[in-house]
């Protein structure tokens, strides 16, 4: 385990809403600038010769930050994320895995969230330059863009920040 200051923390807008997350070091800074409030100590205190300061788990900003809702890139991690790292031909989890266009990029099919899904190396041979239909093939479910919601987003930090689920559920 790295140094305690280097550990992440999730950054609140004004609002309550989940928008980032960044390190205690960064935190602290907000905190002592009074940018941002305390919301949550999940961690203990940080102890100098004269002080003693929360480590923060948690914190809001005092004001509210007006951005554009984030959008999930398309990666090979996020479509693995988006299909459960499973098949969507034959329903097989786990590596290895590879991406396939429903229809073909050599038939014009472009790499968007709604036109590529996961495949086992098999099912993605089987299938070949052919659409899911040509093939006999049916998708388990039509590939579209993942969830844009906060605990999705931030679902990977949970395993170490359980804490975190009730500021990003509802959001």
């Amino acid at each position: 385990m790295g140094h305690p200051l280097d550990d992440v923390v999730l950054v609140l807008n004004g609002n309550y809403e989940p928008l980032h997350v960044c390190t205690v070091r960064r935190a602290m800074g907000l905190l002592w600038q009074r940018k941002a409030q305390l919301v949550l100590n999940g961690r203990g205190y940080i102890h100098t010769v004269n002080a003693r300061f929360p480590i923060p788990s948690v914190i809001r900003l005092n004001y509210i930050v007006r951005r554009p809702r984030p959008r999930i890139r398309l990666s090979r991690r996020e479509i693995f994320r988006r299909d459960n790292y499973t098949c969507q031909y034959c329903g097989k989890q786990g590596p290895p895995l590879t991406i396939d266009h429903v229809i073909p990029k050599e038939r014009g099919g472009p790499t968007t969230w709604t036109n590529v899904v996961t495949a086992c190396p098999a099912c993605n041979h089987r299938k070949g330059n052919r659409t899911p239909q040509e093939a006999g093939m049916p998708l388990r479910r039509p590939p579209q863009p993942p969830p844009n919601y906060a605990l999705y987003r931030f679902q990977h930090y949970l395993q170490a920040h359980e804490e975190w689920r009730p500021f990003l559920e509802g959001w």
